[in-house]
């Protein structure tokens, strides 16, 4: 664990720099994309760090601790989407600049669907096409929203095998580096 706090610090303090210097000429003004794709490369890495230098490290190949979903009741790890999904809630209870889930068309936990049309919108775009990513406006509550969808791909073997062994999963044929869902940021307007 003493790896990822100097990595989180790092990213976050990337970002930092990146929202207040701005994007290209120092302007300081960034647009909601340019926004929403400096927090998914953030939130990309610290996943891919976690699933691949912890979980697949520890759990898998050195088998030291197992990675488990009740990770409290059984002493384990967390999985890289209840890390994730711990972190989403946290950065709701401390910001209202932007929000972010890692959804699913095919969720273990039926909390992790989309819940929008252009979550699924979003969700169907980067399953076809996982090089790019898919953007639109939405309104929820009366409010505008810039929403964001970036392709969830399955960079470990542990995530392939989570997944397609998993009770509840409604799919068991996952493979590695295909797109499992996606990563859904939304930044008010």
């Amino acid at each position: 664990m003493k790896i990822i706090i100097p990595l989180v610090a790092f990213a976050v303090g990337a970002l930092l720099v990146f929202v207040v210097v701005g994007n290209k000429g120092g302007s300081g003004n960034i647009s909601p994309q340019q926004m929403a794709d400096a927090i998914h490369i953030v939130l990309d890495s610290d996943r891919t760090v976690y699933t691949k230098k912890i979980v697949n490290r520890l759990a898998n190949e050195k088998k030291v601790i197992e990675a488990d979903e009740h990770w409290e009741d059984n002493d384990a790890l967390l999985l890289p989407a209840q890390m994730f999904r711990a972190g989403s809630e946290l950065v709701q209870k401390k910001s209202k600049d932007f929000s972010y889930a890692l959804l699913s068309l095919w969720p273990i936990n039926s909390q992790n669907k989309p819940k929008t049309p252009v979550e699924e919108e979003g969700l169907k775009a980067v399953e076809k096409n996982p090089n790019q990513p898919f953007y639109k406006k939405e309104t929820l509550g009366g409010k505008p929203y810039f929403t964001a969808v970036y392709p969830d791909v399955a960079v470990s073997q542990a995530c392939v095998t989570c997944h397609n062994e998993h009770k509840d999963s409604p799919r068991d044929d996952f493979e590695l580096n295909e797109v499992m869902g996606g990563v859904v940021i939304r930044i008010p307007l």
